[in-house]
């Protein structure tokens, strides 16, 4: 007759754990995808902006260039500057223009374990976020540098040129354009507050004193020490702090009042 093999029941919790680890595979998997299309994203366009990047510089030097005396300019000071500061820019910019892609694919890793709710807040808030950026960025190439660079020039002293080295023109405006851009974020960043309950919109009022102090210092810390550099930022970051107020007041709904325990 034939018999038959008992096979014994699998432990309690073992198609569980095969399931989670199964899923911890998916999910690296996925992370591993995701990574690779941003970083992909990030080579295409260095690769598109090499041929450009000593245009490309030349464009950034420009706020400078135009505020040099006649017969001034810029030079380098190490052998391979000339070739590796381009580069070092265009790489820049590469990641500059890839950061929605970036962002995307943050985004759609993310989202999946999002509530509803959570993702209707944080869809505004990542396109804010980045076209936030890119305006302090521009804010700081068209306005922000010349006037830094005029006082610059200016204070030169007699009988000394100014000849200021390629490779730490580019550290110093990098500094500068990343600066402004978070401190162009301010209207994202209170809204963040509101929306994880770490404030609400009469506590953000009453910080306003605080704030336009704090944006003075910062001002003061980053820009040149005239009138005209400090305003350029301050005015800014006040009138950013009143628009997150209002940002605030439109997307974040204030909490329920619990009603009071009955004595």
């Amino acid at each position: 007759m034939p018999t038959t093999e008992h096979v014994p029941p699998a432990a309690p919790g073992a198609a569980l754990a095969a399931g989670l680890h199964g899923g911890w595979f998916v999910q690296l998997a996925e992370l591993r995808s995701r990574a690779v299309k941003a970083v992909a994203s990030v080579v295409i366009a260095f690769v598109c902006l090499v041929p450009f990047a000593r245009h490309l510089y030349g464009w950034l030097a420009e706020p400078l260039v135009r505020r040099l005396p006649r017969g001034a300019h810029l030079i380098a000071t190490e052998v391979t500057s000339p070739f590796l500061t381009p580069l070092k820019f265009a790489l820049y910019i590469a990641f500059f223009l890839s950061a929605p892609v970036i962002v995307y694919q943050v985004w759609a890793f993310v989202s999946p374990g999002l509530y509803r709710h959570e993702k209707r807040l944080a869809r505004p808030l990542l396109f804010a976020s980045l076209t936030l950026f890119y305006a302090g960025c521009a804010f700081a190439y068209f306005l922000v540098l010349p006037a830094t660079f005029r006082f610059l020039t200016l204070m030169v002293p007699a009988g000394v040129e100014m000849m200021t080295d390629i490779a730490h023109y580019l550290d110093f405006v990098m500094m500068v354009f990343f600066a402004f851009g978070l401190c162009f974020e301010i209207p994202v960043i209170e809204v963040v507050l509101a929306a994880t309950g770490l404030a609400n919109l009469q506590t953000l009022r009453s910080w306003r004193r605080y704030a336009i102090v704090a944006a003075a210092a910062i001002a003061a810390m980053i820009t040149p020490p005239d009138m005209t550099s400090m305003l350029l930022l301050l005015v800014p970051m006040v009138l950013l702090y009143e628009l997150g107020l209002l940002a605030v007041r439109v997307m974040v709904k204030p909490a329920p009042v619990q009603p009071a325990a009955p004595g």
